[in-house]
């Protein structure tokens, strides 16, 4: 049956091979079900901690909807949860609806809601009628060939950085490239760190134990091998935890609670929209943020399909990837399903990329990845206790791996280097591969201008840069 739905045989694939690589990509993305209820309740200081349940269980829910949904309906190896950078967004955004409206943090996010289910209704028409494929096939194909790079620079800066940032009592987060190797001395980084010293010392030895067992298994062809170097650092990590630090790794397990808070959903987000306090903010006000919601999801799914798919040979010869209609659909209904049921807006993961290098090639890995999401529901205080240090190992693995792609490029058309390297530095540093695709747009846009060839630029790659630069530069 399994064979029938996702094709195995005709992706060069296996049932064993696409399990593997889905529980690869969710015990890389598995920090954004407590993360993302962290940063829309500021760590239960907005809402309390029923609305931090809330929203971790619609995190759960959205994101095994819309990764389940793009199994069946894509057929591609790619999962969903909550963006990153668009949650924090979000937090900022229900902070500002709350002050201006005169309301608590709870209705603010309600109102909130309200966006995330219009941009959700919005991107489901724009996919249905093709208008989100042509805009991917308006950047330009060398563009497009520069994506993949340039995420894997992100990886590498999220896997040295910010998956795995120590704090202490002299201050933080610390990060084991800026604060550990960027320090003078060790005395020094010692002295800055205070009690972090010795974590970070654990976090950049994991790091690098579970990197070199990704080498080595992966030199030796065995299937894999990203799973296998998590969990190997995961061990080295606790080990120390409890060997080192004195820490029982396991300790949360004893109190935690298995239990699905549905109670706490259902009072507070389900169906749980607030379109007057919204309404009160002016309609020039409700436009602007839901485009600007729209803009920056629309640009990180297309980047991060792409630059996945490109790395997965799963271009054509034209750089289009076949069934992208059907996955920005999921990734649409994803951010629905996130509205309906408490939280920011779904796209899909970089992360995907991971379990696209453990050999996901079809909606088989997306499935066991939903599955394991809806699974969280009931055991997120197992997937809790996976150190960040030992999935770093896989994004800076992989980040490498995509950097690859920048054989591809041509380095002797400026219109198309100058482009991609400006994304190369603007996504990890921005910190997102929309603002990336939109800088990178708009200097092949004005190159092709000034240099006389404005005809190689279509209408719509026009109109995008246009949209960028209004985005980027006006204040509303």
């Amino acid at each position: 049956m399994l064979e029938k739905i996702f094709k195995l045989k005709e992706n060069g694939t296996d049932v064993k091979t696409e399990v593997i690589a889905g529980l690869t990509t969710f015990m890389t993305m598995a920090y954004i079900i407590a993360l993302n209820p962290n940063l829309l309740t500021g760590f239960t200081a907005n809402g309390g901690q029923e609305l931090w349940n809330a929203v971790f269980l619609a995190t759960c829910i959205a994101s095994a909807f819309g990764t389940i949904l793009m199994a069946f309906i894509a057929n591609k190896p790619f999962a969903m949860s909550a963006g990153m950078g668009l949650n924090s967004f979000f937090a900022v955004v229900v902070a500002n609806i709350a002050t201006i409206a005169g309301v608590s943090y709870l209705e603010g996010f309600r109102a909130g809601l309200c966006i995330i289910l219009i941009e959700g209704i919005v991107f489901i028409i724009l996919s249905a009628l093709n208008v989100r494929e042509k805009i991917v096939q308006a950047i330009p194909l060398g563009v497009r060939l520069g994506i993949s790079p340039a995420i894997g620079l992100m990886l590498l800066n999220i896997g040295f950085g910010s998956n795995a940032g120590v704090y202490s009592e002299t201050g933080g987060p610390f990060y084991a490239m800026a604060n550990f190797f960027g320090s003078l001395t060790a005395s020094y980084a010692k002295d800055t760190m205070g009690s972090g010293y010795p974590v970070m010392v654990l976090t950049v030895i994991t790091m690098f134990v579970g990197l070199f067992t990704i080498v080595v298994l992966d030199h030796k062809k065995v299937k894999g091998s990203v799973l296998y170097g998590i969990l190997t650092g995961s061990v080295i990590y606790w080990a120390g935890e409890y060997f080192v630090l004195h820490i029982n790794p396991f300790a949360s397990l004893a109190t935690a609670s298995w239990l699905p808070p549905f109670k706490d959903m259902a009072a507070l987000t389900l169906f749980k929209f607030d379109f007057n306090v919204l309404k009160s903010l002016g309609m020039f006000t409700v436009v602007t943020l839901v485009l600007t919601f729209c803009i920056i999801d629309m640009f990180d799914t297309i980047g991060t399909l792409v630059g996945t798919a490109s790395r997965a040979n799963m271009l054509d010869e034209n750089g289009n990837m076949p069934n992208m209609k059907e996955a920005l659909l999921s990734d649409a209904c994803g951010t629905v399903c996130g509205a309906l049921t408490g939280t920011s807006t779904i796209t899909t993961f970089v992360e995907s990329a991971s379990g696209v290098e453990a050999g996901g090639r079809t909606g088989l890995t997306s499935l066991v990845t939903g599955l394991i999401f809806l699974a969280c529901m009931f055991i997120s205080p197992i997937a809790a206790i996976i150190p960040a240090a030992a999935t770093s190992s896989a994004l800076i693995y992989v980040g490498i791996l995509m950097l690859q792609g920048l054989k591809n490029i041509d380095f002797d058309d400026i219109s198309v280097c100058v482009p991609v390297f400006i994304m190369l530095v603007a996504m990890p540093i921005s910190g997102s591969i929309g603002h990336g695709i939109g800088l990178g747009l708009i200097a092949y846009t004005i190159i092709k201008f000034i240099s006389g060839k404005a005809k190689e630029v279509s209408p719509l790659t026009l109109v995008l840069s246009i949209l960028f630069l209004v985005k980027f530069f006006f204040a509303f």
